[in-house]
């Protein structure tokens, strides 16, 4: 595993350092109106802090790792007969090639695939079969994005978006791991400039195929600032009423088309993960 991700993230840098170094660079926002000085001109995208202009091709394979030390699960939605939530230990390193392209100036397409291995220890409260310690690892989730800008910011008016998600099923039902039936989202989202940052509000509403049941999605605040033509940095709030957390980044953007993005989750509420860094580099073709 970690000789996988090692191997990802330097052949990225390779690539990243070879690339066209005449380009000009996402951060470099000279010209352009004072509330685009932040991400430029490009549609925003679910990674955080990126964008994407139109026929530009982006590349981040990029490492998470997740731990929870008390982790929500139910017998039931792994093999077990009893349907009652219990609080385990979760940890997982999981490894990801996100692609998205621009397909015309308001208009962007994503795809992200997982390869994740993962363990959980059950609660010592748990009275069922399982083991007290189960691993597994395979294919993690797989989903694809389809984000549309119907108004372009002004300087008297908010630019808005909205976004639909497809979640495949990749794992047979009672899996740890990855997603046992088709899973749609779709948000909508307003994103503001100002001389001292730029600031998005967005909200979803989810359906899952496995339960034939709809909810409220994830909400977000999210605040963008670039600091120079090499550094960003990002800051949100992000989850549902009862799993929320702060997110912070930096990116170092060391090549005009090369981005190393640094960043942590932390839970603010038990349903939470814990803890989850994330590193990969960002590539733009």
């Amino acid at each position: 595993m970690k000789a996988t991700i090692l191997g990802i993230l330097g052949a990225a840098l390779l690539v990243g350092t070879s690339a066209a170094q005449e380009k000009r660079a996402p951060l470099d926002t000279e010209g352009l109106p004072a509330y685009l000085r932040d991400r430029g001109q490009g549609t925003s995208l679910s990674q955080f802090a990126s964008y994407v202009q139109k026929r530009e091709l982006i590349i981040y394979p990029f490492y998470e790792y997740y731990h929870d030390s008390d982790y929500e699960y139910s017998p039931n939605e792994l093999g077990q007969a009893l349907d009652q939530d219990f609080r385990g230990s979760y940890k997982a390193n999981e490894v990801l090639l996100f692609l998205a392209y621009g397909v015309t100036e308001r208009l962007a397409i994503e795809l992200e695939a997982a390869y994740i291995d993962a363990e959980l220890e059950k609660s010592n409260e748990d009275p069922t079969s399982l083991p007290a310690k189960i691993s597994e690892s395979g294919v993690g989730d797989v989903e694809g994005q389809i984000r549309y800008r119907w108004a372009l910011e002004t300087p008297s008016r908010p630019e808005i978006f909205s976004y639909f998600e497809t979640v495949g099923p990749t794992q047979d039902e009672g899996s740890l791991i990855g997603t046992t039936d088709w899973e749609f989202k779709l948000g909508f989202g307003v994103m503001r400039g100002y001389s001292w940052g730029t600031v998005t509000g967005r909200g979803a509403v989810e359906y899952d195929l496995a339960e034939d049941a709809g909810a409220l999605g994830e909400l977000a605040v999210e605040y963008v600032r670039r600091l120079s033509a090499k550094w960003r940095v990002y800051g949100g709030f992000e989850g549902t009423q009862d799993e929320v957390s702060v997110i912070t980044e930096a990116q170092w953007h060391f090549v005009p088309r090369g981005c190393l993005k640094m960043n942590s989750g932390f839970g603010l509420t038990s349903k939470a993960t814990d803890w989850a860094p994330e590193v990969g580099v960002m590539l733009s073709l």
